[in-house]
Order: C-alpha cells, then sequence, then structure tokens
C-alpha cells in the first residue's frame, strides 16, 4: 500500500489560513471548556498548614496555600469546605472571599488561586499548650482532597497597657502576653520567679519606673520575646520594643533572664540615685535586638556571666556613666536578619543635644571579656571615645578582643588581641551560635583573673580557682 504523505505546503494559502484559523479556534475552544474527568490533575502547594503557639483571644499570623489546575483545560471546584464550619479556630479566605464554604470555583488551565487561612484560639482551663485541628476539602470531578490544618493553642495572662503597683509576684502557671505597654510604677516593684515567660507584642514596651527583680535559674531560665511565635516569624528582631529602665528606676536584678529578639533589647538611662547600680545582670542571654542589646546611657549597669550575642551593636555605654562587665561574651555574626557592621562595644562619654556636645564622668571596667565579630566586616569590635575635660576611667583587664589597633583613651592590662577565641561552633546558615570554648589550648583558657567574686559561669559551673577562663563560659 502506498503511502499518502499530506504537505500542507503545496495547498492554496487561503486553505492553509483556514487551517490555521480551525487550529486556533479549536485550542481556544478546549482552554475555554471544562475538563469533567474523574482523572483530571489538581495540586495544592502544600498538604497541611501548621501554627506554632497561638495565644488565646489573640489572632496568628495568615497563611497560605495555592491550589493548581496543572490541565490544559479549566477546572471547575464544585466545594472548598472548612470542615467545621462557622465553630472553627480557623478562618479561610479562598480566592479574596472570606467564607467557611464555597461551591462552584473556576480555575483556568494552567492557573491557580489563593486559600488564606487564620487562627484565633479560644481560651480553655488548660496550663499547658494544647492542639487545635481542622482541614479544608476540596472537591472537584468526584474527587476530595484535603488540606490539614494544626494549631498550637496557649492560654495566658493577658495585660494591656497595665501600670503595676505596690510590690506585686509574678509565678509561672501561665505565659504573661503584654498589649499596649507594661509599667512599673516608680514607687513599685515586680518579682518575677522562675520559669516565667512574658511575651511583648508588636507596640508593648516593658517599662520599669520602679523596680523588677526576676529570679530565673538555670533551669527554668526568665524569658523575653514577641508574641508571634510562628514559623518564620519568631527569629525576627524587632519583634517587640525592649525593656526600658528610666531615669527613677532603681535597684534592678536580673538573674537568669533571656531577653531576645527585641527592638533595644535593654535600656539603662541616668544614674541610680542609690548606692547600688540601676541595673544588675547575673547570667542573662541577650541575643537578636534590632538596634542594640544592652544600652546605657549616663548610667550604672553591672554585668558577670552574660552572653550577648547578633544584635546591631551588641553593647553601647554611651554620654558616660560607671559600668562593669565581669566574664561576659560578647560576639557578632551577619545572619539572614542582622548584618554585623557596627563594633561589639561601643563606649563613650557624650551625647549630643542639637548643636551642642554634652559631656559626663565615664569608668568603665571590662575583666576576663571576649568581643568578637566575624572575619572581614568590622576591623575593630572596640571603640572608645573621649569628648570633653571630664574624668574618664576605662579598663580592659585580662580580655580578648578584635581591633585593628587598641582602643583609644584606654589602659590594657593582660589582654590578647586578634586571636580567635575558638568558640565550639558557629554555623549562621543553620542559626547555630555554641560559644563555649571547648578546645584544649584556646587562647581564652585559664588566662582570666581571679577574685572576681562570680564563682559560677553561664552553665552554672564552677570556675576554676586559680586560674579562671575568659569569656562567659568556663571550659570543663
Amino acid at each position: 500500500m502506498k503511502q499518502v504523505v499530506f504537505n500542507f505546503c503545496r495547498l492554496p494559502i487561503n486553505y492553509c489560513f483556514l487551517l490555521t484559523i480551525f487550529c486556533l479556534s479549536f485550542s481556544s475552544c478546549q482552554k475555554d471548556s471544562f475538563i469533567t474527568n474523574e482523572n483530571a490533575q489538581l495540586s495544592t502547594s502544600v498538604d497541611s498548614l501548621k501554627y506554632d503557639t497561638v495565644f488565646t483571644n489573640i489572632g496568628s499570623i495568615t497563611q497560605s496555600f495555592k491550589i493548581n489546575n496543572p490541565n490544559n483545560q479549566k477546572l471547575l471546584l464544585s466545594k472548598v469546605k472548612l470542615m467545621s464550619g462557622a465553630s472553627s479556630a480557623f478562618k479561610i479566605n479562598v480566592n479574596g472571599v472570606a467564607t467557611n464554604e464555597v461551591n462552584n470555583i473556576e480555575i483556568a488551565a494552567d492557573d491557580s488561586i489563593y486559600v488564606f487561612v487564620t487562627v484565633n484560639v479560644n481560651p480553655n482551663n488548660a496550663s499547658l499548650p494544647f492542639i487545635v485541628k481542622d482541614s479544608i476539602l476540596i472537591m472537584y470531578n468526584g474527587n476530595s482532597n484535603f488540606v490539614q490544618l494544626e494549631a498550637y493553642g496557649q492560654n495566658a495572662n493577658f495585660l494591656r497597657n497595665n501600670i503595676i503597683k505596690g510590690n506585686i509576684t509574678w509565678t509561672n502557671n501561665l505565659p504573661y502576653v503584654i498589649l499596649g505597654s507594661l509599667r512599673i510604677d516608680s514607687t513599685a516593684s515586680l518579682t518575677i520567679e522562675p520559669g516565667c515567660k512574658i511575651y511583648s507584642h508588636a507596640d508593648a514596651p516593658f517599662i520599669v519606673d520602679g523596680t523588677l527583680i526576676i529570679n530565673g535559674t538555670k533551669n527554668e531560665s526568665v524569658i523575653f520575646n514577641g508574641d508571634r511565635l510562628d514559623a518564620g516569624y519568631k527569629d525576627f528582631p524587632a519583634s517587640w520594643p525592649g525593656i526600658y529602665f528610666r531615669g527613677s528606676s532603681k535597684n534592678n536584678i536580673l538573674k537568669y533572664a533571656v531577653i531576645k529578639n527585641a527592638y533595644q533589647a535593654v535600656v539603662a538611662e541616668k544614674p541610680a540615685g542609690v548606692a547600688n547600680p540601676k541595673l544588675t545582670l547575673h547570667q542573662c542571654i541577650i541575643d537578636n535586638a534590632f538596634d542594640v542589646g544592652l544600652l546605657g546611657v549616663n548610667s550604672t549597669v553591672k554585668a558577670d556571666n552574660c552572653l550577648i550575642t547578633n544584635c546591631g551593636t551588641n553593647v553601647s555605654f554611651t554620654y558616660g556613666g560607671d559600668y562593669e562587665l565581669t566574664n561576659c561574651t560578647v560576639a557578632a555574626y551577619s545572619n539572614n536578619h542582622i548584618v554585623h557592621k557596627k563594633p561589639v562595644l561601643v563606649t563613650n562619654n557624650f551625647a549630643s543635644l542639637g548643636a551642642s556636645t554634652l559631656t559626663a564622668n565615664l569608668n568603665a571596667v571590662f575583666r576576663n571579656c571576649i568581643f568578637w565579630g566575624d572575619n572581614g566586616t568590622v576591623e575593630s569590635e572596640v571603640t572608645v571615645i573621649k569628648e570633653g575635660p571630664n574624668s574618664f576611667t576605662v579598663l580592659f583587664d585580662h580580655c580578648l578582643y578584635k581591633a585593628k589597633e587598641d582602643p583609644l583613651n584606654s589602659t590594657i592590662n593582660e589582654s590578647i588581641k586578634n586571636m580567635d577565641p575558638q568558640f565550639d561552633s558557629v554555623d549562621v546558615s543553620k542559626q547555630l551560635y555554641n560559644l563555649h570554648i571547648t578546645k584544649d589550648g584556646a587562647p581564652g583558657v585559664d588566662k582570666g583573673i581571679n577574685g572576681t567574686g562570680f564563682v559560677k559561669d553561664l552553665d552554672d559551673n564552677k570556675r576554676v580557682v586559680g586560674s579562671s577562663d575568659i569569656g562567659c563560659y568556663e571550659k570543663q
């Protein structure tokens, strides 16, 4: 049998034109028609949405997923339904429509629609976190697909624009969520017991005009953080304002407090007005503050065995004051949220007021401390600047620091310059910062001065008598 070859090129041009129009029309009609086959394909960008701790009465962030139609014809979704309906803790928005159930939604060929989901958990009597679940049904051509929804709910003590008066104690029966602000009155004191967790909203500073006492322990630290704990948000710096010790505040003592993800984590301003420092920090951690970790403005601050990491500026003492840091580790590494471009320690005795420069007396002692940053971004991690004739004393005693030149206006005693402290492990991509000293022969091991009066490190391990290490951790 002879094979017949149909050659379009030999057709008259008007036939070719008509054939082209027919093909285009057929293709267009196909895309405009619905695919009704039960084997039609459909996919979702995720098969589940999970929400980390969501506080009762406070809504979550909005998450979303896409419903994709990979077919070359339109697909009709007969139903998209939140299975628990109006009683669900979850709320959905399908293709721009807030609803519990919507029918007959068209998705064009090779196109998709969005479904947005939030959750608002109702309170109950549970003190521990509890799980809230639901699912979204997607029906088409007789098929049923589900996207699972899961949230961890947590009851809490909610304080909105609260002013603390008298002598108050917080226990750790439930977390504390601060909305608007919280202020300790100038004649009041707040004592926070071990294991308490305090979460502040984005616009909610923790203001201390009186006295704050934190009694955390190694195993039950007191934690301050923002109130957005969802994945993708829980590690954002500047997620809440910070703790502010203002002019009238006095006799504040923080032990085993973890303060993270603030804008300015800890701020102490003006002198204490009493013999004790305005603020004393024992075995505390300050981490991931966007602007500054520890800021003293003409104030009095003492800190021992503290870890201050990955802030815009880790420690800033400005416009004079009286400061003493002992066995602290202050270190910064560029990451996805904060680029390390400022020294980890800035110390000066002046402040600008319009066109004028105000100066004050400064006394700062840094003993057995590490000041370090990742290589190549900041040449000198310690900066000391003096203005005017005021009394000015800055001492680096048995410290390890990175600097192109020794800090000016300072006394350097038995210190180590530009030797890698050999931290255990730092992996920025995994947000892993283990700043323990574990290697034999690390430069700060046994190089600290003794007799500081602080016999335990940040891990509550005993310091070696006669040969203390530099930094917040004692090598074990």
